[in-house]
């Protein structure tokens, strides 16, 4: 796919976000520090509230870390309100909900279904500089684990904050690293 290492591209959509109301973003607002984008199929539905409540319970932790997360579908911002407000799970919601109705940002990120006018389950983790570090697409019925991202988000802040580092499988904060060098090949 050779999305990863690549540079987010334009777009335009406004969100609704609790407190806020509807405002605009762009690829401009994304750059300068971390962030996520969380592509979801559709509001309403059965595997996506679950996913965006799991996030919403991470959401202080990711925001002590300086990540934002932008919640897409290709829903409205309109729907996305509604929906907030009428769902138990979706009201716990605090980050930016992107309706992405024209498909920019689903068609940017390689995910939409363009046969069904849908993004697929997806997940990307974009860097200050606005390059894409971290990337999980999962089937229609497979949800995600934010716990999961947020411990992937920590490796990838370490790596950026110490070059000539590595973080091996299962590495969470504060354990060792690895770095790659001759000498270390084959002894792994």
């Amino acid at each position: 796919m050779g999305i990863i290492g690549s540079e987010i591209k334009p777009f335009n959509a406004t969100a609704f976000q609790e407190g806020k109301g509807f405002f605009d973003v762009n690829e401009a607002d994304v750059k300068g520090k971390w962030a996520v984008f969380f592509f979801y199929p559709a509001d309403f539905t059965f595997v996506c509230p679950t996913e965006l409540e799991d996030m919403a319970d991470q959401y202080a932790e990711l925001q002590t870390l300086g990540v934002e997360v932008y919640s897409v579908s290709t829903d409205t911002h309109f729907s996305h309100k509604a929906w907030h407000d009428s769902s138990p799970a979706i009201s716990k919601i605090k980050f930016p909900m992107l309706g992405d109705q024209l498909h920019t940002i689903s068609n940017n990120f390689g995910v939409l279904r363009e046969s069904m006018g849908l993004s697929d389950r997806a997940t990307f983790v974009v860097d200050p500089d606005g390059v894409i570090q971290v990337m999980e697409i999962t089937s229609e019925g497979v949800g995600r684990n934010a716990t999961e991202l947020v411990r992937k988000i920590k490796a990838a802040q370490y790596v950026r904050a110490h070059p000539g580092q590595v973080c091996p499988a299962k590495w969470e904060e504060g354990a060792e690293t690895l770095a790659p060098s001759l000498d270390l090949v084959g002894k792994i």
